[in-house]
This record gives C-alpha cells, structure tokens and sequence, in this order.
C-alpha cells in the first residue's frame, strides 16, 4: 500500500502539481515501515512454519540416540543456541544478533565450542526429513532421476525460494530508480528557476531508493546463504544414507575417490547454485525495465538496444554447451585422479614397503596433466564468454547512440547519463551471465553425477527370509540356494546350497583358498545377490570380518558399538578377548584413540576388538570369518575356549577357519570348494570320508608330526649336550626383571596430556592470513612477472571506461535547444575507440589470470603430492585420509578456478572504486573531507569482523574433513554396520557432523552482513550528503552534465564491494593456506644417497645385525622396541614369535625404514641401513605384509606395477605361488579387472597375489609378516616349500603365529614388549621345558589333540 502511494504520488508531482514536502518524508517513512514489518513478518512465519509433530518425532529419536554421542557432542559446541532464534525485530533487520560473536572472535581466538548451536529449523534432521519427505512423496518408483533430485529440493525450501525471490524485485525496482531520475536531476542543475524543495525531494527519493536496495540486498544474500546450508545438510545426508545402502556390486563401480568427489565438490557447487537460482529470471525482467527507461530517453533507438542485447544472449546457446562439455570432462579427469590418490593414500604403507611410492606419484601427476588440460579449455572459454559479456553492454552502447546519430534523435547529456545508468545495470547483468551458464552448468552436471549415485543398485533387503520367532529349533536355513557376487556372470559364486543349522550349535567352515568361505557367510548377512533359491534366519546377527573393520575414534566406542555401557559384563568381554593387557600398555587405556583403519593397532588386536564388539552386542547368530589368524597360539586357544566355548556356548555360532584344530569341537563341519558344499557332518563323520576334508587334515598332520620330529630331535640332543643352555638369551630370572623393568616403563612412559594421542585434532592457522601467503600465491608462476601487467591493464580499462563517458557528457549539449559542441559521427567514432580499447584491456587481463591461475595451482599440486608422497608414515599414521582428500579436492578447486576468479573480482572492485572516489571528487573535491572518514571506519569495521569471519571460515575447513571421513569410513564397513543394525545411529552422527560443520558457516553468514549492512548505510549517508551539496552550490558553478555524471557514479559508490571482495578472497586464500601446511611436511630421508649407493648385487649374503634398537612411533608416543640386539645370519630362516603387540612387526616396520631408530641401528651385510637411500633400500628387500593388498587395475599391474617383468615370468610365479589354475578361468587372464581395494578377490588369493610380487622380485632378504594366516594348512604347506625351493641361500624372516609354519626355522625370535626373551634354534628352545616358546608348542599340541 505504501509503495502505491508513492507511486500515485510521484505521478502528480511529474504532472506539475504541489506536494508537501511532509508527504513525501511520510511516504518515505511508511514504504520503509512497512518493508521492515513485511520482512519480520516473513522470517518469524519462516521459523515457526515447522511441522511440529515431525520436530518433535526427530527430537524424539535425537533424544534416543545421544546417549553413545553426548560426549561428543559437548565437544563440539556449547548448548547455546544461535541469538538469531531469539532475536528481536530490530535486531533481525539490522544483524545486530551477530554483534557477540563478532566481539567474542575480536577479543580472542574463536573455536568451535564459542559457536552456538543451530535453530532446530536448520538442523539437519529437520532439513532431511523434509527433503526426504518431497522426495518419497514424489513416488514414480524407486529411481531418483535429476529432475526428481532438482524438484524434491524446491519443494523443501520453496517458502525461501518465494521470500528471495520477493526480495530480488524490491532490489531490482529500487535499482532503477536511479536511472529513471538522472535526466531529471540533469534538468533541475542546468535550469535556473527551478525551486530548492523540487532538488530536495529529488535527493530523499534517490537516497531513499538506496537504502531500500541496500537493504533488501542484504537480507536476499542472507537468506540464499541459508537456501545454500539447508540444501548442503540434505544433499549430504541422503549421499550418506544411500552410501548405507549400496550393495557390494554398486561399491565396486563407485570408488571412494568419486565418493569423495561427490561431498567435496558436487554438493558445494549445487549448495553455491542458490546464488544464481534467481538470475534465471531476472535478467529478462532486468533487460525489460532497462528497455523501457531507455525508451523514455531515447525512444526507437531502444528497439536497438533490445535487438543487440537478446543477439547476445541467444549466444549464450552453444557457449552453454561447450561449457557443459568442457566441465563434464573436467570432472571426470578430477573423478579419475581422486580415485587414484584415495587407493595411494588408503595403501602408502604398501607402496613404501615395495618402493612404488614414487610410481603412483608419477601416475598422479599424470593424471593431474591431463585434468589440467581440460581445465585450461574450460578456463579459457570462460574467458572468452567474458569478454564477450564484458564487452557486450559498451557495444550495445555504441550501436545505440549510433543508431541516433543515424536517425536524427537528439542526444543529450541528461539522455546519455540516463542510458549510461541503464547500461552500467546492464553491464552487471551481461556480465554475470557468464557466470550464470557456467553455474548452470556445472550444476546440471554435479546434479547428474548425485543423481546416478542415488541410482545404484541397492542391497537387496528381501535376500533373507526372516522366520517367526516361534520356531525356535532352526536359527539358519538355506534351501537350493544359488548366489553370486555379479548377477550379469554366468559363474556362480555359490551353488547348490542345501544345509540348516538349529539354535545353539557351533558350525565350522572351512576350505581351500578361494573356495566360497567368506562368501557364504556373506550370503547368510544377505550381502550376495540371490539367484534363485531361499535363506531363512531366525533371530538378531553379529558378525567379525576378515579384513577387520575399525572406526576412527576410541576403543571403548569401537567395542561399546552404540549399546549402553555395562561395566561388569564389558570387563568380562575385556578379560574373555584377552585385551586388558593391550589396554594397560596404551598410554590412555580403552580412551586410547584409534587412527584410521585402525592404524595403532596390530592386526591381533583389531581382531580382537572386533570380536570384543560382537560379544558385546550379545546376538542370537554369530558369523565369524577367520578371527584366529591373527592372532598367536596362545591368545588362539584364549579366544576359542573363552570366547567360542565359553560365552557363546549357548549361541549359534558359524566360524570360518584355516586352523584345523578348531574343527573337532564343532558339531556341524561344511567342507567347501569351488562354492560348493562338498561334504558336511561331525569332525569323525567327515574324516574318512571324503577327500577335500582329508588334504587339509592331511597337511595338518605332517605339520605335528614335524614338531614331534624337532621335539625328539631335541631330546637327543639334550643327551649329547646335557644340561648346556648358554645360547638362550633370557632365563626365567631375567624374564622377571624385564617384567618389572616393563612395569616401571610403562609408568614412566604414559603421557597424560591428549598430546599422547596418536590422532591429533587437525591443524587451523591462527590470526590473519600472513602477507606471506599472497606474496607466494602471486609470485608463484613467472615469480610474479605478469602481475604489473594485469594491474595495468585493468587501470587502463576504468580510465578508458571514464573517458568514455566523460566524452560523450562534455561532447553534448545539456538540453534540447543547445547546439552539439562537435560533430556527431567524430563524436561516435572516439567513444567507439575508446569502448574497444577497454574491451581490449578486459580481453588482456582476463587472459593473464587464467594463465596465472592454472599454472599455480598446477605447482602447487605437483609441490604438495610430492610432500606428502615423501612424507614419513608417522604422518599417515596420524593423519586421517579425509584431511589430506579435502585439501586435494576442495581446496585445489579453490585454486583452479576460485582464487583466480576472486583476485580478478577484488582488482575490478578496488579499482572502480577508486575510479568512482575520482569522478564524485573531481566534481566536488570537498567531498574528500566525507569519504576519507567513511573509508576509515569502513576499514575499522573491516578489521573488527575479520578475525571473526577468518576463524569461521576455518573452522568451516576443519568440520568439512570429519565428514568425508565418516563417509569414507562407513562406505567400507557398511557390512558390518548393517549386520549390527547401526544403520539409523551411523546417519544420527553424520547428520550432527552435517550440524557441526553448518554452525561456521550459517554464522559467517551473519558475519558477512552484519559488516555490509554497516558499509551499505554509511555509504547512503554519504552519497545523500553529496547530492544535498551539489543542490545546494550555485547554479552555474558546476556543469550540470558532469554533476550529473558524478551522481550516475554514485549510484554505485560503496565500499562494501571491495570489503567483500577482499574478505571473499582471504577467505579463499585460506585454501592456500591450507595447501601449503602440506607442501612443507617433514620428509622422509633421501630416498638415494648418491656418496653411499650400495652396488648392484647388495645385499650379496642377507646377513643382518640388530645393535641396540629402540623405536616408537612418534615423539609423544612410548618406546615399542626397547633396546632389541640380536643378529640374523646370511641364508638363514628366522621365525620371529611373541604375544600380539609386542613388537614384531614394528622391527619388520625399522628393517624397512618405515619407522628410524631413535637409538640404535640396523646392518645389513655390514652396511649401516640408516647412511643408504630409502630407495636402494626398500628396492632390494621383499615382503609379504600383514594386510594383503591389491590395487585397482589389472592382474598383470598388480604383480607387476614397474613394467619390470615379461609375461612368462609371470606366468611362471603365478604358477609357483598356486593361482595359475584360478588365473587362467577368468576373463582376461592378466588383464583380468581387479576391483577397488581387490574387492573382487578372497583374502587369501590376495596374499598369493602378494606372495607372486615377491617371487618376481627375488631379494636376498625376504620378510613375511602373517604372509599365510588366511590361508588353508594344504596351501600354506605348498607355499612354505616353494620358499624354501625358490629362496634357498636367501635370509627369510617369517612372523607367523602357526607354531607349523616356525617349526621349519633355523632359528627363533621370542619378542615380549619390545624385548627379546628368547632367540636360539627350534629344537634347543623346545629342550629347555620352561622356555616360553616350549610351553607355546606344548600348548599348541594339547589345543589339536584336545
């Protein structure tokens, strides 16, 4: 009502008639009034517009779940919630809620637990019910297409969608108020009758057209900020979920990298797109007021400008599509090299233990060089689409005013200024189309890519039948059933399964390598796609995999798994799994937090935490593949009697084993091969009756009647040599002292600051980003060369652009009655000259930054991979993943594309500026005595919120890796974490890192418009002060045509564009920052010593010496090795034994350099390995590792990633190593596909695999840590005896805790924490009775003949 008013009102003023100046200031005062009440009105309505009922049910369930999670949420921020939920009208209009924090983040270093808490309206449960709810509503079945995707998320913020839109046509109207009126300010300077009170209304109505823009625009960019947060929280939590889902197939064709890619990248872009949402219609209804204004000035020559203008903007058509292509392959380029780096980053122990480290580098960089040249494609297109645009309103111009000097219309300086105005907005439109189709684009693609992620197939959740809970007798059933992993094969996984297992007994799998074991306890989970057939199941799962799957974060969380916390029965879980020694001996006991993967723990001690966790969840069914082949003898025959036939007695329990001695307590045994069934029955049914079944047993009894051979052996040695025991290093008196010293060291080891912990929270720079790091982003590329240049050039082109202008307002007449001071067609001709000579410095500096651009974060890239590359494992072991994959793909797109961009943004901004200061001084110079003060308190406010704004986008930096990493993380257990019924708790802890991760950033919101809102105000204060001084000076002291210019320049004139610009780029540059955390990173030693390079044939012999070694595995962390010396003669096997943690593979981790000495070192044939490089070093020595690893690729590059090997040694190792039969059935043969993470083989054929890379290698020195502990007794009896066939002459360390696979050893190692007890032959150590490593083979023996 009041902006109709003012309307009908300015109408009779036009028309001659007298109004008082009252009216006007009431007017004034109402639309103002009345846009504040409108605008709280809709912000309140937007607030408690929630549905209640589907709040509370969230809360109902937030309550529910917070037990497990309260700690952690107390963590991350205090119970305040934001001020904005609470805040009063004026205090919502003017952003004073922010005023706080602002002062809070001035006064001190901001972390997260000052930032308050979201309103339960931003919340990210609410967000999502509310995107789920607009997308199941959609129905149409189960596929989420794009326009589904795109359709869900407007329906679930259409209240902001309409409130901003709202907004965008207040601003818009306001904006060309301005220009409507200059040709009536012109005529009111150059007319000398005109009364004071007509210049003063004409003042209230520009200043008040200004304010009200300023205002409405900064609650528009508020609001779609907010618009952006919402969508973000939706987009990652329906990722997450549907991550949950995704069956076994899906992940392979899915990589963790385009996982990663999808948060990082995809929802940012979708989430920024909020910003241009309204651009879609707005610049065809800014284009029509345009037109019609410039009608009103200068009449059929504006059917030129409409004609011009809609020329350019059809142009948009192709540009759009090869933008739309050029992106599309940049992104896949960006999926590809992410996918890369994830599997280097997941496997870098592997890569460094064989020396490839620097061999993945090379295939990233590579990479990287193809994904730049797309980037330069799309970089220079844009470039060119912003010229062009750039360009576009100066040639709309020129064919305008051309256009009137051709038909005779008269120009005037009050007509040019007027379309001056309008093409300056136009020039704001036009310019941002680019922009525009460029995020148009990339939108449409990242919504695609999320789109067919949502597509994939899901685990099917009808595989399992589950029965009535009635029948009581069967537990699991499965009938004729057929399975496999990829439904598109003709070859089954399983096939022809027929068995039933009844409540209460104990079942034992086992089989040769490969032959459906783990697949079968997969396919009762209900994880294999069925084919035809049934499974029944009756009652609740727990399930312990092969490969143990550890979440990041305490071990009490790892084994607690969501459940409450009962202490009598989780100490007897403790006591039962053999952990409380484990627990005393780390620094913080069960609060100890666990690395990525698990990576401070041994393989021992993750499986037994694994199955502490399905005790813990006290189920019906347990399914347990493989838990003993971890683990040493004696913690082996700990679990299966205190476990197995303790606790679960009374359970159903289906264990997978390699261990033959395990199977005869079991009362039902399935023999397996080839995915069948092939016999089944009690230990003596089975025994005589079929062959499969008698191999394994077979080779199991040629192992013990090996040990009864030493065993005798040693007794007749014994004979010869009496009571001599010299050679064992440790008596059962010295055994003690180590005790007591191990006691005492333990005490004096133990940290009691969180420092102690292995995982550090990440790091954030504090205060002001350092002059530094811009001096090295600009001076990165051509050490800054190009930089004079591009100021240059953009200098010249605000000058050209004010020449322009100033010459076609002195070049024309005032009014209609004067004559034109030159000719038009000389008039045309210079302004045309100098619009393509700024369009040509636009075209220069545009060329520059991109150039700039690309080829610095081009050597950023290359800088930061081979940091971390080199970097030492300590770094690894401390740094989860998602840190280093946030850096590698939301920060590098920073600078691919971003930083550039904002540089050039802040230079325009800068200079116009400045430009702008020039035009409105040279007019009236004491104005300076307004703006300098103006500008000093811009700038302190600047300074006051930026320490604020800085830290939150930090913190923002810092929040966003958790997530990715949860994502990551429970991609890869999602096995376990459906098996344990997780599901809804694993989405309640992503939602609330969604929360924690939107708290920065909805308050940096706040932040940004708290501080423009004071900059717009200031600047609206000023520029009615300059048109009250140019009203108010006398007539014909100043030419109208110029103060007219000077007030067109100051319809744009505010600080806020350079501030923001400034603070956008700081805040961006944060990502360079970032990078270069990582581009300086303690290295690795050289990986050659050119003075100290072994010769070719080192090691010659394989003689090792252990002098005083002591390692741990960081500097804040206890001794692991503790003074270790013993020496490993050349050609000799050694078998290395102790208790699960004590060490044995940290000294394979120090004879590979993984960890350096801290005292001490190692020799090998006499050379100190410390003084060579890390190359020559790992290059000559071979290992089997604890965790198989495969990579993705083919076969043959898995064997051989080096290129260093024909195919008939291949063939040839494959054949020695028992896989060739297997090789030659697949698709391919060597070029068979391996999945991600070797997803597509059994655990044990990745530990052929692994055995094969070192048959190739053939060192002099060859390790073997757990090289064999998933496999079958058959196959490992094959495998030691290719060893000892292929590495004869060779000095061969095993870690193995089959006292079998030791047997065979020359010698002995006993570790106990960090310490050698024993060391001596098998047989000497088995004749002294009261040696440990005589009581483990007793033990050993006992357990198989109990």
């Amino acid at each position: 009502m009041s902006c109709s008013y003012l309307v009908i009102h300015l109408g009779l003023y036009w028309k001659r008639s007298f109004l008082p100046f009252l009216l006007w200031v009431s007017d004034g005062i109402s639309v103002i009034v009345g846009l504040f009440f409108f605008c709280v009105g809709l912000f309140g309505k937007e607030r408690e517009d929630v549905d209640l009922h589907l709040a509370e049910t969230l809360l109902k369930i937030s309550s529910s779940k917070s037990n497990d999670d309260n700690g952690k949420e107390s963590s991350v921020g205090g119970d305040s919630v934001t001020p904005y939920a609470n805040a009063n009208l004026l205090s919502i209009f003017t952003f004073d809620w922010m005023g706080p924090l602002i002062t809070l983040g001035y006064n001190k270093t901001l972390n997260l637990e000052d930032v308050p808490q979201l309103d339960n309206y931003d919340r990210a449960n609410v967000v999502f019910a509310r995107f789920i709810n607009k997308l199941e509503y959609d129905g149409n079945g189960s596929q989420v297409s794009t326009h589904k995707l795109v359709k869900a998320l407007i329906l679930s913020i259409w209240k902001e969608i309409l409130w901003t839109a709202l907004l965008s046509i207040i601003c818009i109207l306001a904006s060309y108020v301005g220009p409507y009126l200059i040709e009536a300010f012109v005529q009111y300077l150059n007319s000398h009758n005109q009364t004071n009170y007509k210049g003063y209304v004409l003042v209230f109505i520009f200043f008040l057209s200004k304010l009200i823009r300023c205002i409405s625009e900064r609650h528009l960019f508020f609001q779609v900020r907010m618009m952006s947060i919402r969508v973000r929280a939706a987009l990652f939590a329906i990722i997450y979920k549907k991550g949950l889902k995704l069956s076994t197939q899906s992940k392979q064709d899915h990589s963790s990298g385009e996982n990663a890619n999808l948060l990082n990248v995809d929802v940012e872009r979708i989430s920024l797109f909020s910003w241009y949402l309204h651009n879609i219609w707005r610049v065809p209804v800014q284009i029509v007021l345009a037109l019609l204004i410039l009608y009103k000035s200068i009449g059929l020559a504006s059917l030129v400008a409409f004609v011009s203008t809609m020329i350019l903007l059809l142009a948009n058509i192709p540009l759009g599509k090869l933008q739309e292509k050029f992106q599309g392959e940049l992104m896949n380029s960006k999926d590809r090299r992410m996918k890369v780096t994830s599997e280097a980053l997941r496997n870098m122990r592997i890569l460094k233990l064989q020396g490839w480290d620097m061999k993945f580098l090379a295939k990233i960089i590579e990479l990287r060089n193809f994904e730049t040249r797309r980037l330069k494609k799309l970089l220079y297109s844009s470039v060119m689409i912003a010229f062009v645009y750039l360009s576009a309103p100066m040639f709309v111009s020129m064919v305008t005013f051309g256009f009137c000097v051709l038909i005779g219309i008269p120009l005037e300086s009050g007509k040019i200024l007027s379309a001056l105005a309008i093409f300056e907005i136009l020039q704001g439109t036009i310019y941002n189309l680019p922009d525009l189709i460029y995020m148009v684009v990339q939108t449409k693609v990242s919504l695609d890519r999320i789109a067919s992620f949502l597509c994939l197939d899901d685990l099917h959740m009808n595989i399992v039948q589950k029965l009535p809970s009635d029948s009581v007798e069967v537990a699991i059933e499965i009938i004729k059933g057929n399975f496999s992993w990829d439904l598109h094969s003709s070859n089954l996984t399983l096939k022809d399964l027929n068995f039933r297992v009844y409540h209460g007994m104990s079942v034992g799998i086992c089989g040769f390598v490969g032959s459906g074991k783990s697949s079968l306890l997969s396919c009762i989970l209900g994880e294999v796609p069925k084919v035809s057939g049934a499974i029944k199941l009756n009652g609740t799962k727990a399930y312990v995999a092969q490969s143990p799957w550890i979440q990041s974060g305490k071990i009490v969380d790892n084994i607690l798994f969501g459940k409450k916390m009962d202490k009598e029965r989780y100490e007897m879980i403790l006591e039962a799994c053999s952990l409380k020694k484990d627990l005393e001996l780390f620094a913080f006991g069960d609060q100890t937090i666990i690395g990525e993967r698990g990576i401070n723990l041994s393989g021992g001690q993750k499986q037994r935490i694994q199955i502490a966790r399905a005790l813990y969840h006290d189920a019906d069914i347990y399914l347990l593949d493989d838990p003993f082949s971890a683990v040493d003898v004696h913690t082996g025959t700990h679990l299966f009697k205190e476990c197995l036939q303790g606790m679960l007695g009374s359970k159903t329990v289906i264990y997978v084993t390699h261990q033959v001695e395990f199977l005869p307590s079991a009362d039902l045994i399935l023999v397996m091969r080839d995915g069948r069934i092939t016999q089944a029955g009690k230990y003596e049914e089975i025994h005589s009756s079929g062959t499969d079944f008698m191999k394994l047993v077979g080779s199991h009894k040629k192992a013990l009647a090996a040990i009864n051979y030493v065993e005798r052996q040693a007794a007749l040695d014994s004979l010869v040599i009496g009571e001599e025991d010299g050679n064992i290093l440790c008596s059962e008196k010295l055994i003690q002292d180590d005790q007591e010293r191990e006691s005492k060291n333990s005490k004096t080891e133990k940290p009691v600051q969180s420092d102690g912990q292995l995982v550090q929270e990440e790091k954030r720079e504090k205060g002001g980003v350092g002059l530094l790091v811009y001096w090295k982003y600009v001076t990165a590329t051509y050490k800054g060369a190009l930089v004079p240049f591009i100021l240059l050039a953009q200098i010249l082109f605000q000058l050209l652009l004010i020449f322009s202008s100033y010459w076609m307002v002195l070049a024309t007449p005032v009014s209609a009655n004067a004559l034109p001071y030159v000719k038009r067609t000389t008039l045309i001709i210079v302004y045309a000259a100098l619009t393509l000579g700024s369009s040509f410095c636009v075209l220069i500096r545009s060329m520059l930054i991109a150039t700039i651009g690309y080829k610095t974060a081009t050597l950023f890239f290359n800088k930061m991979h081979l940091c971390i590359f080199r970097a030492s494992m300590s770094f690894f072991d401390s740094t989860p993943s998602g840190r280093i994959l946030n850096r590698v793909s939301v920060d590098q797109s920073a600078l691919d594309t971003t930083i550039p961009n904002q540089m050039e943004e802040f230079l325009m901004s800068l200079i116009e500026f400045l430009g702008t200061t020039l035009v409105m001084s040279q007019v009236a110079w004491q104005m300076l005595i307004l703006f300098i003060p103006m500008s000093v308190i811009c700038i302190w406010y600047q300074q006051y919120y930026i320490s604020t704004a800085r830290e939150l986008t930090r913190l923002c930096g810092v929040c966003q890796a958790p997530i990715t990493q949860h994502f990551a993380e429970s991609i890869l257990g999602s096995t376990t974490i459906r098996c344990f019924d997780q599901e809804e708790r694993f989405i309640d802890t992503n939602l609330k890192l969604v929360d924690v991760y939107s708290r920065p950033k909805f308050h940096f919101s706040g932040a940004v418009e708290w501080l423009c809102f004071r900059m717009d105000m200031l600047a609206s204060i000023t520029y009615a002060v300059f048109l009250v001084f140019l009203i108010s000076v006398s007539k014909g002291v100043l030419s109208p045509g110029v103060a007219g210019l000077a007030v067109t320049y100051g319809l744009r004139f505010s600080m806020h564009g350079v501030i923001w610009d400034l603070t956008m780029l700081e805040n961006n540059i944060i990502s360079v920052e970032r990078l270069l955390q990582y581009a300086y990173i303690p290295s690795e030693p050289p990986l050659l010593v050119e003075e100290n390079r072994p010769s070719h044939k080192w090691p010659s012999h394989g003689k090792i010496d252990i002098v005083d070694l002591q390692v741990r595995y960081a500097p804040h962390l206890p001794l692991v090795l503790r003074g270790l010396t013993c020496t490993f003669p050349r050609g000799r096997k050694i078998g290395i034994v102790g208790r699960t943690g004590s060490g044995k593979s940290t000294l394979v981790q120090a004879l590979f350099r993984m960890l350096e000495p801290e005292v001490g070192q190692i020799l090998i044939d006499g050379i100190n390995i410390s003084k060579i490089g890390l190359h020559d070093l790992r290059s000559r020595l071979s290992i089997i590792p604890q965790d198989p690893t495969m990579f993705e690729g083919t076969l043959r590059s898995n064997l051989d990633p080096l290129e260093e090997y024909t195919d008939e040694q291949i063939w040839e190792a494959l054949n020695k190593c028992q896989l060739s039969d297997e090789v030659r059935k697949k698709e391919g043969k060597l070029d068979f596909v391996v999945a991600e993470n070797g997803e597509n083989w059994s655990m044990g054929q990745r530990q052929l695999v692994c055995l094969g890379r070192v048959l190739l290698k053939r060192s002099k020195v060859l390790v073997l840590d757990e090289a064999t502990a998933s496999m079958d007794t058959t196959t490992d009896y094959l495998i030691q005896q290719t060893l000892n066939q292929e590495f004869s002459g060779c000095t061969i360390i095993t870690i193995a805790h089959r006292i079998t696979s030791i047997l065979d050893m020359d010698l002995v190692l006993l570790l106990d924490n960090g310490l050698v007890l024993e060391y001596d032959s098998p047989a000497k150590l088995l004749e002294i009775k009261t040696s440990l490593f005589a009581k483990l083979v007793k033990e050993y023996t006992q357990r198989f003949s109990s």
